[in-house]
């Protein structure tokens, strides 16, 4: 199960470093990377925490505004070097407010399927809100909270159903 989730990740990966090459962060960087048209490439290198265990967590993510600062996305993340392994893949909606400044608030909602070996898969839903930093190169940053339950969770097995973490982003837009 987890060497196909492998496989999407670098799928995913190989489709984002295609794109860059077709249009590059420099030729974006005039534009509104929010803009209508404009598309998004991330990845995630982090760690999270689940199972009393520490995990580091690698992931990509692509999206595309399909209107002026309103984005659907899809984001992969595989969860490794603790036990049992983790694959999270997470469609996604954002907002990112229009202003005359670098700095833009968003919101977005997503919905996410979690595969975890040995357990029932998770389905959860769940919001996110936050401020993007304008680069002025073809990317952006942004800080802000999410927060996500858990639909299929039993609290048996789990020790919440529900959890609220700060997220960090880096993306670039093209």
């Amino acid at each position: 199960m987890h060497s196909t989730m492998n496989r999407t990740i670098i799928i995913l990966a190989a489709v984002a470093i295609l794109t860059f090459q077709a249009v590059s962060p420099v030729q974006a960087a005039g534009r509104d990377p929010f803009a209508d048209g404009s598309m998004r490439a991330s990845v995630l290198v982090g760690n999270g925490y689940a199972f009393d265990e520490s995990y580091l967590v690698v992931g990509v993510g692509f999206g595309y505004f399909f209107a002026k600062g309103l984005e659907l996305g899809l984001d992969v993340e595989s969860w490794s070097s603790g036990n049992p392994g983790i694959t999270k893949i997470s469609p996604a909606v954002r907002y990112v407010v229009p202003t005359n400044s670098a700095v833009r608030p968003y919101v977005g909602a997503f919905y996410r399927w979690t595969q975890i070996e040995n357990y029932d898969d998770l389905t959860s839903t769940g919001g996110r809100a936050g401020i993007y930093f304008m680069s002025g190169q073809g990317s952006y940053f942004g800080a802000g909270m999410v927060y996500e339950k858990y639909l299929s969770c039993d609290e048996k097995v789990y020790r919440s159903c529900s959890d609220t973490y700060p997220e960090i982003i880096f993306a670039i837009a093209f």
